[in-house]
């Protein structure tokens, strides 16, 4: 009864010769659409803005706001606990207590730094020494609102379909994580209030004013077009040359050379490891500040560059010395995650697997030759694997970056630059931060602290038996 009223209707409408759809039919099945879409609010569009500002809540994507959330959590799932973990397997038992109350502490005092100087230095525009330094625009996150009762909220201008609250969080994460990598070359031997004193300055100092110059579009090395998606610059060179200035500084640890120290725990070493693995993914792809196709990419090519890493360093180490080893997988993976990271948004899959297993070989060679030729007690290798792996990245992304994924054209000297500035700028600067730190505390245990453990000598606790 209904198929033959709706046929009633519809056929003295129809053209009879050849059965199409007359003019009133489609006018009268698409007027009341048409007449919808004509009534229906315009979508959002973001504000041009070339500070941090208030704009209208509705401009918010919930999608991306979602994605850089989660993205945030994971990364400081690196640190806490993956760092402490992958640290804390590699040192000598008396020793793990110690090593991972570092990272905790240096988590709590970058965070509160964060909120109180550092964010504002590293991503606000600076006025005159735009160029190299932020402002005090957002010192105490001043400004960083939620009006609800107007329907306002603060964004930043580098990502403005996002809460600027989220965007800080966000970024903050990547401030702990790079300050934590480089407890990595001090361990065993330095003072817990002479680290967290010089991470304070450390983090004002160097991480702030770098983070400025790649990633807030005044900085000079933005503006001169160098590429890191990710902190290839930022945070792993950035991490490894302050790493090896430290070790410098220092000393070798008692017994370098002549002790076999064996590392407590490769098990938890591996755990750490796995930590790392997946946060990468929010490390890399929530640096699309998107849920969308670029960070899907980033995601991608963090996976092939990790595995491939853990690939090309096995095979060195069984060239060298005829075996593999689940530390040589682990620092594998590890290189494959830093020489990524600058490239994962700029580059295809199968740039990904060339950036990793040559970053594999690269790194395996910094831990190993280059450490010796250095000869500096980095514990841990940080400058050469974060270090080595962090040029390796940063050059390659200037010879492989597809303009046709980001729109942006690389130059291998723009990163040369970059390379050497963030180098240079770090070297100098952190060997300044420990000279100051050493102006309030001494930097170094004495040598019956460092025999007896720093976990009971510096803590009074040690690992149950």
């Amino acid at each position: 009864m209904h198929h033959n009223r709706v046929t009633a209707f519809v056929r003295p409408a129809l053209n009879q010769r050849n059965c199409r759809p007359s003019a009133a039919l489609i006018a009268a099945l698409l007027g009341p659409l048409t007449a919808a879409a004509q009534t229906a609010p315009a979508a959002p569009v973001a504000p041009v803005l070339t500070s941090p500002g208030l704009v209208a809540a509705s401009t918010i994507s919930s999608a991306d706001t979602a994605w850089l959330m989660v993205s945030t959590a994971l990364v400081l799932l690196m640190t806490l606990p993956g760092i402490a973990l992958f640290y804390g397997g590699m040192v000598r038992r008396f020793n793990v207590i110690n090593t991972m109350a570092s990272v905790v502490g240096i988590a709590a005092v970058v965070s509160l730094l964060w909120f109180g100087l550092a964010y504002s230095l590293a991503f606000t525009p600076g006025g005159a020494l735009g160029g190299f330094i932020g402002g005090f625009e957002r010192a105490g996150f001043s400004g960083m609102e939620f009006l609800g009762a107007t329907g306002q909220v603060a964004v930043s201008h580098i990502a403005k379909h996002v809460p600027e609250s989220v965007f800080a969080m966000f970024q903050l994460t990547f401030a702990i994580i790079t300050c934590a990598l480089v407890v990595g070359a001090l361990v065993e031997r330095m003072h817990f209030g002479a680290l967290l004193t010089f991470t304070g300055l450390w983090l004002l100092l160097v991480y702030a004013p770098i983070a400025h110059w790649v990633w807030e579009p005044g900085g000079w090395l933005a503006q001169l077009g160098a590429l890191d998606f990710a902190g290839g610059s930022v945070v792993h060179i950035n991490a490894g040359a302050a790493a090896l200035v430290c070790a410098y500084a220092l000393g070798p640890r008692e017994g370098y050379g002549r002790e076999p120290f064996i590392p407590f725990n490769l098990g938890l070493t591996m755990a750490g490891t796995g930590l790392l693995w997946v946060g990468w993914f929010g490390f890399n792809a929530g640096s699309a500040l998107a849920a969308d196709g670029r960070a899907g990419l980033a995601m991608a090519v963090t996976h092939i560059a990790a595995a491939a890493g853990a690939l090309s360093w096995m095979g060195a180490e069984w060239l060298a010395r005829k075996r593999a080893s689940l530390l040589g997988l682990c620092s594998g993976v590890v290189a494959g995650l830093v020489a990524i990271t600058p490239a994962a948004g700029f580059v295809t899959p199968r740039s990904a697997l060339i950036i990793g297993l040559v970053a594999g070989v690269a790194c395996y060679w910094g831990a190993t030759a280059l450490k010796r030729k250095l000869r500096a007690d980095d514990s841990l290798d940080v400058f050469g694997v974060h270090g080595v792996g962090g040029l390796v990245g940063a050059l390659l992304t200037g010879l492989l970056a597809d303009p046709a994924i980001s729109g942006v054209e690389s130059s291998l000297m723009a990163q040369v630059i970059a390379c050497a500035a963030v180098l240079a700028y770090s070297l100098v600067m952190t060997a300044v931060v420990l000279w100051i730190t050493s102006r309030f505390t001494t930097l170094r245990v004495r040598e019956f602290e460092e025999r007896a453990g720093l976990d009971v000598s510096l803590h009074n606790e040690q690992l149950g038996h």
